[in-house]
Formats: C-alpha cells, sequence, structure tokens
C-alpha cells in the first residue's frame, strides 16, 4: 500500500507565491509518476500538474502553465508543486496522486489514472 501525505497549504494573498509537497511511502517512490489535482466546492476533481516516473517531464494544466512548476526528490520521496502568481480561482483542496508507472516514459492527465491519493491540503487565496 502506498501512503501519500501533503502538506504546506494555508491561507495566502492574490500575488503570492506558495509550495505544497507530499511525501510518499509504501513503495519504491521512483517506480510511481505523480500528479497534483485540485478540488474547489461545488466542482469536480481536475488536472493540476504531473511528472513522469523516469526522466521527471513535466504536464500543467492551461490555468497552470507558467505559473506552477511541479519536481520530484526520488531522494526524499517527495513531489512539490509550486505555484506563484497565486489568483482567487486557485482556492481548492490539493490533492497529489500516485501512478505506479512501468514506462519511465508515460505521462497521466486523469483522476482515474490514479491508483493512489492523499487527504489533501487546503490552500486559500484571498483577494
Amino acid at each position: 500500500q502506498v501512503q501519500l501525505v501533503e502538506s504546506g497549504g494555508g491561507l495566502v494573498q492574490a500575488g503570492d507565491s506558495l509550495t505544497i509537497s507530499c511525501v510518499v511511502s509504501g513503495r519504491t517512490f521512483s517506480d510511481y509518476a505523480m500528479g497534483w489535482f485540485r478540488q474547489a466546492p461545488g466542482k469536480e476533481r481536475e488536472f493540476v500538474a504531473a511528472i513522469t516516473r523516469g526522466s521527471g517531464r513535466t504536464d500543467y494544466a492551461n490555468s497552470c502553465e507558467g505559473r506552477c512548476a511541479i519536481s520530484r526528490d526520488n531522494a526524499k520521496n517527495t513531489v512539490y508543486l509550486q505555484m506563484n502568481s497565486l489568483k482567487p480561482d486557485d482556492t481548492a483542496v490539493y490533492y497529489c496522486a500516485a501512478k505506479f508507472s512501468s514506462h519511465s516514459g508515460s505521462r497521466y492527465f486523469s483522476k482515474d489514472d490514479y491508483q493512489y491519493w492523499g487527504q489533501g491540503t487546503q490552500v486559500t487565496v484571498s483577494s
């Protein structure tokens, strides 16, 4: 079983930057592609960013492109999401997710692709 624990959320002002983290345990972290998703009240959970298992290729939702950076530290079993120029529309619970990936370059964008989820961390952006 894989456990994911997010941290780093909080209340920030519009224009601020924030980095949230997700520590993974229970399996070999480097075998997993990782993703970040978010869910605002009354809305579906949506893709934010993803990073592959191997080369660390990254992908972003349009809403995050140019403002976000996903990264991973395999030595620390941790994936990060740095968010800059935050907007009130970024307010949501942010979830990290893990997908066992037999191919190092495989990319995953759908929440249905991911097998394991954290409990989420709240990010609130005030105007």
